[in-house]
């Protein structure tokens, strides 16, 4: 199930992070080789900033515009593109590859990695020099949004298991969803629908729950259900006779 706020919050804050990084490191290399890039910039100013370059000055202003507008602009793309695919992370979180938050995480961070590579969103580079570094801190500063992002979920989310007393005669439905045997991800202090669904030859017990969960009337077959930490549901059953 996963939380789809869960995704948007923790991608707000890795994102902000991972995106900011990018452009701070650009505009850093930019600087340590600003005269290889006046140079780039002399040899293809039309391209870059249009016109032709009469002198110091505009390729100057040209640098500056690349510094002050090209680069936050990219990032300011680039970071919307690593919300919605963090809002797909959060929404189909118990989909995705990997055991752990972490390894959740790093899947993300690849897809977003090479989406931002093959849209041109990581970054503005000139020559070999920059190319190369700039490629080895995305590589390294990928991994580590990946990183974050599986630590700023988990800390949003809540892990709660299912489980019935005879599967056969009773299925446990939350939010009309048959989560019966499942382990499933709900955002930290939310409220969801449960309901037992119980066959024609058997009757609904109660609910029985440890940890940080919650229901509302435990006696009910449909009732509320808080997720406030960890936790087990466990639901009982007698068939009958």
């Amino acid at each position: 199930m996963g939380s789809f706020f869960a995704g948007v919050k923790a991608g707000t804050l890795a994102g902000l992070v991972y995106l900011g990084g990018i452009a701070a490191f650009n505009v850093a290399i930019l600087y340590a080789l600003k005269g290889d890039v006046l140079s780039q910039i002399r040899a293809s100013y039309s391209a870059v900033c249009g016109g032709i370059p009469t002198e110091s000055a505009s390729l100057q202003s040209c640098f500056n515009s690349v510094v002050a507008i090209y680069v936050p602009f990219i990032a300011f793309i680039g970071f919307f593109v690593a919300l919605v695919y963090s809002a797909i992370f959060g929404r189909f979180y118990e989909a995705f590859p990997g055991g752990r938050f972490w390894m959740k995480g790093e899947t993300l961070a690849a897809v977003v990695g090479i989406s931002l590579l093959y849209f041109g969103l990581s970054g503005i580079y000139f020559d070999y020099a920059s190319k190369v570094a700039g490629t080895a801190f995305f590589v390294v500063w990928t991994l580590t949004y990946g990183l974050l992002m599986g630590k700023l979920y988990s800390r949003y989310t809540r892990v709660v298991r299912f489980e019935s007393q005879d599967p056969s005669l009773l299925k446990i439905s939350v939010d009309g969803r048959d989560f019966t045997g499942k382990v499933r991800t709900f955002s930290l202090k939310s409220v969801h629908v449960l309901r037992a669904e119980v066959s024609e030859d058997a009757s609904f017990k109660e609910w029985t729950v440890s940890g940080g969960v919650t229901v509302e009337d435990q006696r009910s077959f449909e009732t509320e259900m808080d997720v406030n930490g960890d936790g087990l549901l466990k639901a009982q059953v007698s068939k009958k006779y």
